[in-house]
């Protein structure tokens, strides 16, 4: 009995080893095949939200750190608002997705772009990329320019959430020059030679009297003098000398009425150039015909003694715009 029952114990012995030993090769089997298909990756969360797995978390982050400090041009930074987690996890090997994470985490990168605005009298005209080239383009400009104007040029760093549109140096120069510097030099050029031809017209029109209208003679009524033989004050200067004496106009211009005229006794009218008018009273001979033109010096009448006067005299008369003004500040 003895005996069958240690018979017994060796081959249930033999039936645990063998069990424990398929058992032992099935998980071996199970544990190879789970390292085959299974691996420790890391699930990547954004602000809470799952966006995939990846297999190397430093990799990922080294990209994206690469990605945000990238110097491209037109780039002023980039940065990630969102919060990002990684926390490792068993999963299949299959659920790895490195490139969609990235792109995912990209899309929550903010990007600021940047470029440099070329100000005429503090407006961008145009943008050009980088800092050195707004600079030398400023700076030519100057010197092309520094004997035709004087440029409020400048450089304005700009920032905005969207790519700004630049142009190369050769066509931010031709858009400066054709559509603002040009147009000012032409605008200049028409100011200044407004600015002469009103110069050179205030000029002329201080230049009242060119010629006195009789040599020598005695000044024997002033402007605005009254006298028992006159109604009003004297609107004239009379200059007494001997009959005859050449008369000659004081300045250019056309003549608008010769003939006899009340109180004045034979008279001459002239509209001269400057706008002023003319008048010699008083004359014996009217050599100037109405609408002839004479200029400055030229022998229009001669002296006499001819309507309301009390011996011979030049009475000269200077108006504008129908007033009448005191010779004697333009003689």
């Amino acid at each position: 009995m003895k005996l069958i029952l240690e018979r017994l114990s060796k081959n249930h012995t033999k039936e645990i080893i063998k069990f424990t030993e398929i058992f032992a090769t099935i998980l071996l089997i199970l544990f190879i095949v789970i390292l085959f298909r299974y691996n420790i990756l890391y699930k990547v969360t954004i602000n809470g939200e799952e966006i995939g797995y990846v297999k190397n978390k430093n990799e990922i982050e080294e990209e994206i750190n690469n990605y945000i400090e990238n110097k491209e041009e037109g780039v002023a930074f980039r940065n990630l608002e969102a919060k990002t987690e990684y926390k490792p996890e068993f999963v299949s090997k299959e659920a790895s997705n490195n490139e969609e994470v990235l792109e995912k985490i990209k899309e929550n990168i903010s990007t600021t772009y940047t470029a440099y605005g070329i100000t005429i009298d503090d407006a961008i005209q145009t943008y050009v990329s980088t800092e050195e080239k707004a600079d030398k383009i400023v700076a030519d400009l100057q010197n092309e320019y520094k004997d035709k104007l004087v440029l409020n040029i400048g450089v304005k760093q700009v920032f905005d959430k969207n790519r700004i549109e630049t142009e190369d140096e050769n066509t931010a120069v031709s858009k400066l020059k054709t559509e603002n510097l040009e147009v000012k030099v032409a605008q200049k050029e028409e100011e200044t030679k407004k600015a002469e031809e009103k110069k050179k017209a205030e000029e002329e029109s201080k230049v009242v009297v060119a010629v006195r209208p009789v040599s020598g003679g005695t000044i024997t009524s002033r402007y605005g003098e009254r006298s028992s033989i006159r109604s009003s004050r004297h609107t004239g200067l009379d200059i007494a000398v001997s009959s005859g004496t050449p008369i000659k106009a004081a300045a250019s211009g056309t003549v608008i009425f010769s003939g006899y005229k009340g109180s004045y006794g034979y008279l001459i009218k002239i509209k001269c150039d400057n706008g002023y008018e003319m008048w010699y009273g008083h004359c014996s001979k009217l050599y100037a015909k109405s609408g002839q033109r004479v200029s400055a010096g030229d022998r229009i009448a001669a002296v006499g003694s001819t309507g309301n006067s009390t011996g011979p005299h030049l009475h000269f008369e200077i108006r504008k715009d129908g007033k009448s003004l005191n010779p004697q500040n333009y003689l």
